[in-house]
């Protein structure tokens, strides 16, 4: 896993690399200002287009003006430097890169308190104003620049973080913020490029290497972590020879109503193509046409009306129940009587956490290190409401240890909270995934793999990661601009064969 450090561990990563490597500050700063204009040389090409460089006069700063000097070494024609000096205060590797740059032929021009801003013709900016020291919101002139720089509308690249945005914590929803374009950011992302408070300042983020100490980074042991493909890989389990469908277990899916048969049927097909040796899908008998229709290696236990259906729970290696199951008071029931039988770690989705949320005394019965797999909305349901994102992570950090339960909290980058306090972040999905039904694929998943024995947090972290993969390779080199769930269903069997190779 990627670590995701915090920004007083990037700091101690940085200066646990100077000290050991050895290397000096300064030149470590130069190799970081290098490895950003390698990324940006390579895709802005255009030598003769205007770039300006606005500094600021700590780290970040030395950073912009070593920049300026690489980019003029290029021979871009047109790089100017425009230095924020609103205290006297400068870190020496600022007044050294400063020294460097007036020996070159580069322009630059000071900003004091109160001047006018310079007139701005270049159609490129980029910032580095201010790094991830920042811990406190834009005021005075800071805030009015990043104001007079977002006036202008111009192409915005930012150096490691956008000024005015927080590495870490919670980011005010009114927050003076340099709205970047690009973000070319060092040796990883900062945890709060992976949130949805975020899309408001960057769209894009590339992560450039600069030979920060890695074993000492993974020493830190952040608790956030980002999850790689190499990951995937360590914990996936290719099928073997000499198995047969009991080696792979027998999952349950508990879901559907009359006219939300879609979510069952997406939700179980998941789990057939995710590996599970048996997959049985319990559903209104309105649905038992549809289902040997849909799929008919599928099997089936019927409900009808309000009664509980008589289920033999020592069959079943899981359960996953909720994709379109309804909040009806036989819903309830249902649910409350799978609790009372079923004592293995299960899957609990949509209609089943609205259940919960509604009716607080099911929350007892759920299995120790069972998964909640909640959207924003149904995060907040159960929890309370939150102002932003990190908020929810944190309350997901104290709820997941107390119930002992995994949540898996559903967004861009699907963050999994484990009873530990560990928080993975996955890297898969794009926005042609953003249809209805998506969710019911990725519980047929998740309960899938707990059948065939991966653990609660392997289960979760797989899942997340395939569902999201398999979105990939349907979108992305097909530049799709929807994918279907049911098209993902069927990819996955694909997408898992690629990752076991």
């Amino acid at each position: 896993m990627l670590p995701l450090l915090t920004s007083p561990q990037i700091r101690e990563a940085d200066a646990y690399t100077i000290a050991n490597e050895p290397v000096s500050s300064i030149d470590l700063m130069e190799r970081a200002s290098k490895a950003f204009v390698g990324w940006f040389v390579n895709h802005f090409p255009d030598k003769k287009k205007a770039i300006s460089v606005y500094c600021g006069t700590g780290n970040n700063g030395g950073d912009g003006l070593a920049i300026g000097r690489m980019l003029d070494e290029h021979q871009y024609k047109s790089v100017s430097v425009k230095v924020a000096r609103f205290s006297d205060k400068a870190s020496s590797d600022f007044n050294a890169n400063f020294k460097r740059l007036q020996q070159t032929g580069v322009s630059v021009i000071e900003i004091k308190p109160a001047d006018n801003f310079p007139a701005e013709n270049s159609p490129v900016i980029i910032d580095a104003l201010l790094g991830t020291g920042l811990n406190k919101p834009l005021t005075g002139d800071y805030k009015n620049l990043v104001s007079h720089i977002n006036s202008l509308k111009r192409t915005v690249v930012a150096v490691d973080v956008p000024t005015g945005l927080f590495s870490e914590g919670e980011v005010p929803s009114d927050a003076a913020v340099l709205k970047s374009n690009l973000v070319i950011t060092f040796q990883q992302p900062k945890i709060n490029f992976l949130l949805p408070d975020c899309a408001p300042y960057i769209e894009c983020c590339e992560v450039v290497n600069i030979g920060i100490d890695e074993k000492f980074v993974r020493s830190l042991n952040s608790p956030y972590r980002a999850v790689e493909e190499k990951d995937i890989r360590k914990l996936l389990k290719p099928r073997s020879r000499f198995s047969n469908k009991g080696t792979y277990g027998h999952a349950l899916i508990v879901a559907g109503q009359d006219e939300t048969m879609g979510a069952a049927l997406l939700s179980a097909a998941a789990c057939a193509y995710s590996g599970a040796g048996l997959t049985t899908a319990c559903v209104p008998k309105c649905g038992l046409t549809a289902l040997n229709s849909y799929m008919p290696e599928l099997m089936a236990i019927v409900r009808n009306g309000a009664e509980v259906p008589v289920i033999e729970w020592e069959k079943f290696n899981s359960i996953g129940i909720g994709p379109g199951l309804g909040k009806q008071e036989d819903s309830m029931a249902l649910f409350a009587d799978i609790l009372a039988n079923y004592k293995k770690p299960m899957v609990i989705d949509a209609d089943a956490l609205n259940l919960l949320a509604t009716y607080k005394e099911l929350w007892s019965g759920i299995p120790e290190n069972s998964i909640l797999t909640p959207h924003m909305k149904e995060f907040d349901r159960l929890f309370g409401d939150h102002v932003n994102w990190w908020q929810r992570i944190q309350t997901g950090i104290e709820k997941a240890a107390k119930l002992k339960l995994y949540i898996l909290l559903k967004n861009d980058y699907t963050i999994v909270i484990t009873p530990q306090g560990n928080v993975y972040f996955n890297t898969t999905s794009n926005s042609a995934m953003a249809t209805g039904g998506m969710g019911d694929v990725l519980t047929g998943i998740i309960t899938s793999l707990l059948a065939q024995k991966y653990s609660p947090e392997e289960a979760c972290i797989i899942g997340a990661y395939v569902h999201g993969k398999a979105g990939d390779e349907l979108a992305l080199p097909n530049r799709l601009n929807v994918v279907m769930p049911g098209q993902l269903a069927a990819r996955l069997p694909a997408t898992m064969a690629k990752l076991m190779a």
